[in-house]
């Protein structure tokens, strides 16, 4: 909860507001903070950012707007170039600032830290390939121009900080458009992070700005930008719940957005598959990060030929994955972002036992930290069966066809990503081309990024991609001029 910070403030770290290219406290000087999931003391203490402040940030970009967007391309990439060759310096910043908020592990820091790069590399690539305020596709009678957007709105989820957090700048940004990002109240000193390493190496001032605010204030903020004539785009990464709030009221206002929200990922596991390969992929994509990833696999569906070799295997290996305190060098498993995900989970658990399904691994949940479960026995009375996990949990599902793993894995209103493992490529083509998913990848986890290639999902894990060259639409308008 929000309040005027006295002895916490002094003794912990503070994560301000960036307006205007300045650090600086929320304008009526509340605070919020931010608990460390591992010891529930605080990690920092965050400014309370309110509608007074986001004006304040409209003003600044929309100031800042036409010189950002009349700069060269060469002068926006030579930027951001050096952002990533200054991104080192700032590893341990971001690495302490994840563990202590969201309790990462080294795997997803360094993870983070990587798609963070080759989301730079994607974008600078993206604005080369489609220049801005050039004309194109000229005819007799005129040609169609590219330009800028205006100001974006771009919202970051707290799960993978700096990856989508740089996402969700980057892309704007570099076809000329102004940003306010609202940053998350879970990670909120790994987003403020990604302003200070571009304003360190000369983005100039409010062409980026960053509000903070407590949870209980959040769709109050987003509802006061998103209702800005100014504001002209919004793109949102976060939870299907949110995302059809942020949907509605883009609608109200005539505002185009991208929504990349939640997911129920399934693995299909043929008779044919490699077993050890399929089992590590399954282990990576349900487990890295505690599974809170929006790719996590959730849904682990096997041919009945092989259900039991599988399933022994990837007992074994999740076994050993025992969730302890980040600062541990050797942990793989750290704690669940906060107490409501951890009540959340243990009531998806509780729920699917008493109505039947077997606990294959896992123990008592202590806290925030939930060890690596499998489930099966699962049925469609359980609320397992459809609700996303978003934690250390799957289910495993046997099934004794390839139609009826089709069916399976569709039968969910998400759509993100799925996998397929299978020796014989054209079949595992053909169930690709079935599966209603915005990704689908055949012989690898669900959990594989590439910024340079289009990512979104269907149903309820929203709409519009980021990445490729569908994402073209998403950060400038395209003009027909005639002669």
């Amino acid at each position: 909860m929000a309040h005027s910070v006295t002895a916490n403030k002094q003794q912990n770290k503070i994560v301000n507001l960036f307006i205007d290219g300045e650090f600086r406290p929320s304008l009526d000087g509340h605070f919020f903070e931010r608990l460390n999931p591992s010891t529930q003391l605080p990690a920092c203490c965050v400014a309370d950012g309110n509608k007074r402040d986001a004006q304040q940030m409209i003003f600044a970009a929309t100031r800042s707007f036409e010189s950002w967007a009349g700069l060269s391309l060469d002068k926006r990439i030579q930027i951001f170039q050096q952002a990533k060759q200054l991104l080192p310096s700032f590893r341990e910043r971001f690495a302490n600032a994840m563990r202590n908020e969201i309790g990462a592990t080294h795997d997803w820091i360094h993870f983070n830290l990587k798609v963070c790069i080759d989301v730079i590399d994607a974008a600078i690539e993206l604005a080369q390939k489609h220049p801005i305020n050039t004309p194109s596709q000229m005819s007799e009678d005129g040609y169609h121009l590219r330009q800028p957007a205006g100001i974006c709105l771009a919202i970051a989820p707290w799960n993978a900080p700096i990856a989508l957090g740089m996402r969700a700048i980057i892309f704007p940004l570099i076809f000329g458009n102004t940003v306010i990002f609202k940053a998350s109240n879970m990670s909120p000193e790994a987003h403020l992070l990604i302003a200070e390493l571009l304003h360190a190496v000369g983005l100039p001032a409010g062409v980026l700005n960053v509000i903070n605010n407590a949870p209980e204030h959040s769709e109050d903020v987003i509802r006061f930008l998103i209702s800005s004539p100014a504001i002209r785009r919004i793109n949102f990464t976060g939870s299907t719940r949110v995302g059809r709030i942020i949907a509605g009221m883009a609608a109200q206002n005539l505002k185009r957005c991208l929504l990349e929200l939640g997911g129920k990922s399934p693995v299909i596991i043929l008779q044919d598959a490699d077993m050890e390969q399929a089992c590590n992929a399954v282990i990576h994509g349900a487990f890295l990060n505690q599974g809170q990833i929006c790719m996590a696999t959730d849904r682990i569906i096997v041919e009945q030929a092989i259900a039991d070799d599988f399933t022994t295997l990837l007992v074994e290996k999740a076994q050993r994955l025992q969730a302890q305190s980040p600062n541990h060098k050797d942990c793989k498993l750290g704690p669940v972002a906060s107490p409501s995900i951890a009540q959340r989970l243990s009531e998806l658990i509780e729920d699917a036992i008493n109505q039947g399904a077997r606990l294959l691994t896992g123990s008592a949940i202590q806290g925030q930290f939930i060890d690596a479960t499998l489930i099966d026995r699962i049925t469609p009375m359980m609320r397992i069966y459809s609700e996303e996990c978003f934690g250390p949990i799957a289910g495993i599902y046997p099934v004794d066809s390839v139609d009826e793993a089709i069916s399976l894995a569709n039968d969910c209103e998400y759509g993100l990503a799925a996998a397929i493992f299978s020796q014989d490529q054209a079949l595992a083509q053909s169930i690709a081309q079935r599966l209603e998913s915005g990704v689908c990848h055949i012989n690898s986890s669900t959990v594989r990024d590439n910024p340079k290639q289009p990512f979104g999902g269907l149903k309820a894990s929203g709409y519009g991609r980021f990445g490729g060259d569908a994402s073209i639409d998403e950060f400038t308008e395209l003009r027909w001029i005639t002669l």
